[in-house]
């Protein structure tokens, strides 16, 4: 599996560079994680990630979040509404594209979205629509993704709008002990069927991992313990990352974990060891 962000950085537009690693390959799926629901109108989107679907030969993931980074907004020009209205937007997005992928015309009325008569073209490949992620690291997100995500991303609580203190402080493992509680009171005997996944940001894949942990912990201004604990670093050699990421899948169900491309090659040992496992 292939990712990578929606920001308006010094980053290549998701959708055509998607299709440009699809169409390169055969198995490798893609997706963005997460494409902002703020940022298209949701039957635009529809639209594009049904062809990139259909053209991959149902190699998409589609991965949808109600938007965090303020530095997006305020240089777009996008309006940075509070929270509660960009996730009441999202969820009726993800409605609307529901509608767009389903066979045949559909009507929609909601808040933010009127849609009237409307058949989506093209399809996608897999029906009833590619696999749905949806990340969050506050209730009502994860109570949102336990009742209709095929896929659970835990995240840090991004309500600050930039990566600081305040999102820092709720990525310990008991932060996550508690997203994770969320996500299986809510589910209950759908949390089986749904896959569990997180973001490993702090990745040092290194033999030193005491003093990759210590330098890190330094200069995050944290204690070592939570960097040591947190599912959201990998720190040490490939023999500790495997005992560590078999730990957390049974801690917190995660199956799903996902490293950034700079620390690809060296992570190709651990995704060999856990191959089928």
């Amino acid at each position: 599996m292939l990712t990578m962000p929606d920001h308006f950085t010094d980053q290549l537009a998701p959708v055509p560079a998607l299709m440009s690693v699809a169409d390169a390959t055969t198995k490798l799926r893609v997706g963005a994680l997460v494409w902002d629901n703020d940022y298209k109108h949701p039957v635009v989107l529809a639209k594009e990630l049904a062809t990139m679907d259909l053209l991959s030969d149902g190699r998409l993931e589609l991965g949808i979040g109600a938007g965090w980074m303020i530095t997006d907004y305020e240089q777009s020009g996008i309006p940075y509404e509070r929270a509660g209205l960009r996730i009441d937007r999202m969820i009726e997005g993800i409605d609307v594209m529901k509608g767009c992928f389903a066979q045949g015309a559909f009507s929609y009325a909601g808040k933010h979205y009127t849609i009237t008569n409307y058949d989506g073209l093209p399809k996608p490949s897999q029906a009833p629509c590619p696999p749905i992620l949806i990340g969050g690291g506050g209730k009502r997100v994860l109570t949102y993704a336990a009742q209709v995500a095929d896929i659970i991303g835990i995240n840090a609580t991004m309500s600050a709008g930039a990566v600081g203190p305040e999102a820092i402080s709720t990525m310990t493992a008991e932060a996550v002990d508690g997203k994770v509680d969320i996500v299986r009171d809510t589910a209950g005997d759908r949390f089986n069927h749904v896959e569990m996944n997180i973001r490993a940001f702090l990745v040092n894949i290194t033999d030193d991992a005491a003093g990759a942990i210590s330098r890190l912990a330094a200069g995050m201004g944290v204690e070592e313990s939570m960097v040591a604990e947190t599912p959201f670093a990998l720190m040490g050699p490939p023999s500790k990352l495997i005992e560590d990421l078999i730990a957390r899948r049974e801690r917190w169900g995660f199956s799903y974990v996902i490293v950034g491309g700079e620390d690809v090659e060296k992570f190709a040992p651990v995704v060999a060891a856990l191959s089928g496992k």
